[in-house]
This record gives C-alpha cells, sequence and structure tokens, in this order.
C-alpha cells in the first residue's frame, strides 16, 4: 500500500470538491483530509456558488465537469471573478474539446476519472504553487502600473509648471520636488491635485 505524505502545514489548505458523486465525494474528501487537507464539499454548480458568497475564499476547487443541470465549466467565471481562485476539473472523459474548454477557462489542472488520491495530490500541490506564482505576478504588473501611472502624473504637473512659470523640465521638476517636501506631502499626490487643478480650470 503506498503511503501518503501528511501535509504538516501550520494553516491547511482548503480545497472545495465539486462533484454529483456522492461516494466520490466521500472517497476524495476522506483522503484529502488524511493528507491534512481541510475540505468543503458541493454536490451542485449551484451549493458550491452559494457557498463561495457566503465563506472565505478555498485556496482551491476541485471541479467536476459532467453535472446534471449546470456543468463544472459554468462556475469558471465566478472563480476568475473572486480573485482568481484556482481550479483543477475532474472529468470521466479524455475529450480534444473538453480539454480546450479547460485550458481556455484558466484551469490549473485536467484529471481524468477515476482519480487516486496518490495521483491527484501532486496536481493540487502544482496547482497551489502555479496559483501563488499567478498571484505575484499579479502583484508585480499591478505595482509596475501604479508606479506608471505616478509617473505619468507627475510628467502631467511637471508640464503644468513649466507652461505656468516658463521654466524649463529641469526646473520645474525641482520645483515640484521642494514644494512637496515643504508641504510634507508625497510627490504623487501634489503631483495628483495640481493635475486636478488645471482639469478644474479647464471645465
Amino acid at each position: 500500500m503506498t503511503q501518503l505524505n501528511i501535509n504538516t502545514r501550520i494553516e491547511p489548505k482548503s480545497l472545495l470538491l465539486v462533484d454529483d458523486d456522492r461516494l466520490i465525494l466521500a472517497t476524495l474528501s476522506s483522503g484529502l483530509r488524511l493528507a491534512g487537507y481541510h475540505i468543503i464539499t458541493a454536490e451542485t454548480v449551484d451549493e458550491a456558488e452559494a457557498w463561495l458568497q457566503r465563506n472565505a475564499r478555498p485556496d482551491l476547487v476541485i471541479l467536476d465537469v459532467r453535472m446534471p443541470g449546470r456543468n463544472g465549466l459554468e462556475l469558471t467565471p465566478l472563480l476568475a471573478e473572486l480573485e482568481h481562485i484556482p481550479f483543477i476539473l475532474l472529468t470521466a472523459y479524455s475529450e480534444k474539446e473538453l480539454i480546450e474548454q479547460a485550458n481556455t477557462s484558466g484551469a490549473m489542472g485536467y484529471i481524468v476519472k477515476p482519480v487516486d488520491i496518490t495521483q491527484l495530490i501532486p496536481s493540487i500541490e502544482n496547482a497551489l504553487a502555479r496559483a501563488q506564482e499567478l498571484k505575484a505576478l499579479r502583484g508585480s504588473a499591478q505595482q509596475l502600473q501604479q508606479a506608471l501611472d505616478s509617473d505619468r502624473t507627475a510628467s502631467v504637473a511637471v508640464g503644468i509648471i513649466m507652461d505656468e512659470r516658463f521654466i524649463n523640465h529641469d526646473e520645474a521638476l525641482k520645483l515640484l520636488r521642494n514644494m512637496a517636501r515643504s508641504q510634507q506631502i508625497k510627490l504623487v499626490d501634489l503631483a495628483a491635485n495640481i493635475v486636478h487643478a488645471r482639469e478644474t480650470l479647464n471645465l
């Protein structure tokens, strides 16, 4: 018998399992709890949606594709909307079209049933690691955009000062820095105030 590595994290990762097959839910839940994960289950997309709207975000969703009523892919737009919750798709079918849909939907993995716990855990860990990498990239992109926006605002403010004082770029930038220092506010905040004031006057 294969020995599972017990997850020893101080705070176990939470997994939301969505599958209409109660036997699969019970089997996977039991095995993943033994591996140290916190497990939440739902038998339908509607049940999963209701849980997600009321509770803290899980670290990963394991989502069956083929279910009566709404299929698993119908839950993926909400997962993207809710802080990009990562997910793995489960299916009893290995269809090319379904794999393409999984990739398009942003799935972190795709597993064909029947699923073995020893097969599922590495997929879960890979998905969690990839999700962390993507989160860091999104954070870096956001910081870069904020820096670009700040630089753009400062440049516009410098242009306004040049226009009003009839001075060159370096003199205007120095004046902007001195004004920010004397008013004890951030340069970007002062720049935003100057731009806003000019926009108000031009209305």
